[in-house]
């Protein structure tokens, strides 16, 4: 099971602090760095520093790493222009010579459309943005260089695209969808994605939507095991009752509520948890870590929970 390290900087985090989190995941060993893409504290009242820009901060991290993958979990097709995305996402692959993933969804989050002006139709619409957007954005980056590329939807238009830049992974970025929706989700991720993420699902929950995303895989002939499954969940691991407590009380959960929904305890307790996804499915996990200020936590887990793990 690979460990990544998966943050939510629009709760109140600089640049500084998402560089200090990364730097902090390459050095201990954690396999990519991923961030949430929101312009909107989730929860409580906004105050300062408010948020950054997913593609900026990872632009800018990307110069001062080496090896740590990079990524958005996830962007929402509604903050941008698919030729604007295809653009800054490969961008930034160059940048970072080859180490993006792009986690890309249909945004859900509507008060942070009304509060930075973005638009916020309807669900269906905004699903079917995002089916074009995947279209788009992969026709773009995989249009052979001599050649243009041209896109006509209900939603974009696209006419003689010389489709530059190429990104420096070939003959694309991973692309990641994830979500817990029975029918279209399974179907975008099946023409589209590279990995099938399940987004704070339990264990049961999230082995059931891997199998919907196989069945939908097996409708159009492509091989399942082709999409890699993974999961993102909450962690709080302590080694001790007073650190646990701390934590917990540091991003604001019971302790009561992390037993139930999250890795939670010793670092051994801990590992059983991860590995109660690995048994549902998943081969990565995307340990969101609330607290971006204790990097003691992410040693912890590097060194006593990454090594405990099937």
């Amino acid at each position: 099971m690979k460990l990544r390290v998966f943050v939510e900087p629009q709760q109140g985090a600089t640049y500084d602090d998402q560089l200090a989190v990364a730097r902090c995941a390459e050095e201990e060993g954690f396999d990519a760095f991923f961030r949430s893409d929101h312009f909107l504290r989730i929860g409580g009242s906004a105050g300062p520093p408010g948020p950054t820009d997913a593609w900026v901060t990872l632009g800018g991290i990307a110069r001062e790493t080496s090896s740590i993958r990079l990524g958005t979990m996830v962007t929402s097709a509604t903050f941008r222009s698919p030729g604007h995305l295809a653009v800054t996402v490969a961008q930034v692959d160059a940048m970072s010579s080859g180490r993006v993933e792009l986690g890309l969804g249909a945004g859900w989050y509507e008060e942070e459309h009304r509060a930075y002006g973005f638009d916020f139709p309807p669900l269906k619409d905004r699903f079917d943005r995002l089916e074009e957007q995947l279209e788009i954005i992969t026709g773009l980056w995989t249009t052979p260089a001599t050649e243009t590329f041209s896109f006509s939807g209900s939603h974009y238009e696209l006419t003689d695209s010389p489709a530059l830049p190429k990104p420096t992974q070939r003959p694309k970025p991973p692309v990641i969808i994830g979500g817990a929706g029975p029918s279209r989700t399974p179907a975008l991720a099946a023409r589209f994605a590279d990995e099938f993420n399940t987004p704070f699902l339990q264990p049961t929950e999230a082995a059931a939507q891997f199998a919907r995303v196989d069945e939908a895989c097996e409708r159009i002939g492509r091989d399942p095991g082709s999409v890699r499954h993974t999961s993102a969940l909450l962690v709080c691991c302590g080694e001790d009752e007073a650190t646990l407590a701390r934590r917990a009380e540091a991003i604001g959960w019971k302790a009561e509520h992390l037993e139930r929904f999250a890795a939670y305890g010793s670092p051994a307790r801990t590992a059983e948890r991860i590995d109660e996804w690995a048994r549902a499915g998943a081969e990565v996990a995307y340990l969101q870590i609330l607290d971006m200020a204790d990097l003691d936590h992410l040693r912890l887990i590097a060194r006593e929970v990454a090594p405990l793990l099937t």
